[in-house]
């Protein structure tokens, strides 16, 4: 039984350190960075060693929830506006708008061998939400 653990590497391909810690160690699955990406040829080969090493199809995870957390850039991905900029501009669309936001990066990343996307669902800006996390909020209410 694979370990409650997501583990991350070091560069765009497994070094045999890597390989060996990940067999001993069988996380639940991955988690790629911007470290990790450099072309989605390269992406493929990576997640399909991660899953070689540990013997099944363990799920790989990114952060691609758009504006200043995204890993994938273009031209290996759409740029997309922070999720509350992308809501403002939708209007009364929004909740369909994010519907295809994500349904596009789900496309993107399912190509690249990545499973599940880390991006926030219901996270909601407050008279206290710190500026910096703002606009990674979805709306206020």
């Amino acid at each position: 039984m694979p370990g409650a653990t997501i583990f991350g590497c070091l560069g765009t391909k497994l070094a045999p350190a890597e390989k060996d810690f990940f067999r001993d160690a069988d996380p639940f699955g991955f988690i790629l960075f911007a470290r990790n990406l450099e072309t989605p040829e390269q992406i493929r080969k990576l997640c399909a060693e991660m899953r070689q090493t540990v013997g099944r199809d363990a799920p790989i995870f990114i952060d691609q929830e758009g504006g200043r957390v995204q890993r994938l850039r273009a031209p290996m991905a759409r740029e997309w506006l922070p999720p509350l900029d992308h809501v403002t501009r939708a209007g009364d669309e929004a909740e369909r708008a994010m519907y295809l936001r994500y349904r596009l990066i789900a496309h993107e990343l399912r190509d690249l061998g990545i499973d599940s996307n880390c991006a926030p669902m219901v996270d909601l800006a407050g008279p206290d939400t710190h500026p910096f996390l703002r606009n990674r909020c979805y709306g206020d209410d």
